[in-house]
């Protein structure tokens, strides 16, 4: 039985990119905000077999779904707006 956590760092870590705070930030910053109509399984950022794992994930409804549609909310948020 799969006991491990599967949360936002664990997804990071499973689709192979870097699962700190700090390279969580900059992955959504770098590639949001997505298109309101745009499936995250389409987006051309993630590799084949990354987009494989998420669709998945989605369509199995595992225990990655839950985060999976997480990643997809964050990347759908504005952008934020810092002062220079």
């Amino acid at each position: 039985m799969d006991t491990s956590a599967h949360d936002l760092p664990a997804l990071f870590s499973q689709l192979g990119l870097d699962n700190s705070d700090e390279g969580i930030e900059r992955f959504l910053e770098q590639h949001k905000p997505i298109a309101p109509g745009a499936a995250l399984v389409d987006l051309p950022f993630f590799s084949a077999a990354q987009r494989s794992f998420l669709q998945e994930a989605l369509e199995q409804d595992s225990d990655w779904a839950e985060v999976v549609d997480t990643l997809d909310a964050l990347l759908r948020q504005e952008a934020d707006i810092r002062p220079s």
